[in-house]
């Protein structure tokens, strides 16, 4: 489970600091759990536990349905299965965010904050590739104008397909709402088309380190419908060597701050 044992252990598995530690949750909560003192623990903590436990997909499953998070069908689904996590630790080595079918980040690696920015600055509702480029400013990448129409009319169609596999869920119909109120995204909704969105190239904007290019690869789940993407360096560029030099540095500035 990644801890060394000084002397034998009179009960095999993990102690509650280990298990605290491994699931980013207090040992107080631990206690909680153990005594049956949290009604219904939330999704993401079940999730953490799966992670930390190395529970298979169908324990994850069960926990989450013991926990009072049955998945239901009309709405996008948002778990992610201990395989994914297991498939982003494999491909660490590059930035990488795991999103839901509607671009609602979810989780990503270090080397992804340390290169797009840090997600945490922002709410949870405002975490979504949607939101940053039709109402705000998407992190970090420089778009030419002919790329920026095409990113935008792919995720347009890409979140129209969506709409149709979960017409009733509410949280997607808030969303599409809120973006209605940008008159780009409002433009191409009514055009009603219907697609997916395709890997491309990127070029990202470092405030410390300049342009990095790279290629970014979507790997869609089956039966959840999430989204891995993974940022690899394209080759003939300096990108592997700053993303190695990022990795190091992590989310903070060389920079002076103004």
């Amino acid at each position: 489970m990644g801890f060394a044992h000084g002397s034998p252990r009179r009960v095999p598995g993990l102690r509650r600091a280990e298990l605290a530690t491994l699931a980013g949750i207090s040992v107080e909560f631990v206690v909680l759990l153990e005594q049956g003192r949290v009604a219904t623990p939330s999704a993401q903590v079940c999730s953490a536990l799966t992670r930390a436990l190395h529970l298979t997909d169908d324990e994850h499953a069960h926990l989450l349905r013991m926990a009072g998070h049955a998945a239901d069908p009309s709405r996008v689904p948002r778990t992610i299965p201990g395989s994914l996590y297991r498939m982003a630790d494999q491909l660490a080595g590059n930035p990488l965010a795991i999103y839901d079918a509607t671009w609602q980040l979810l989780h990503w690696n270090p080397r992804f904050a340390a290169t797009f920015g840090d997600p945490t600055v922002r709410g949870v509702g405002d975490r979504n590739v949607l939101v940053w480029q039709f109402l705000g400013e998407l992190p970090r990448l420089r778009q030419t104008a002919a790329e920026r129409v095409a990113f935008e009319e792919s995720l347009v169609a890409d979140l129209r397909a969506t709409t149709r596999g979960y017409p009733d869920d509410p949280d997607l119909a808030a969303l599409v709402s809120r973006l209605n109120l940008g008159p780009r995204f409002c433009e191409l909704w009514s055009g009603r088309a219907v697609g997916g969105h395709q890997s491309a190239h990127k070029l990202v904007q470092h405030p410390d380190v300049g342009d990095i290019a790279v290629n970014s690869d979507i790997l869609n789940t089956q039966d959840t419908n999430l989204r891995l993407v993974e940022y690899t360096p394209q080759p003939g560029t300096e990108a592997r060597s700053k993303l190695e030099f990022l990795a190091a540095i992590g989310v903070q500035r060389m920079s002076p701050q103004g």
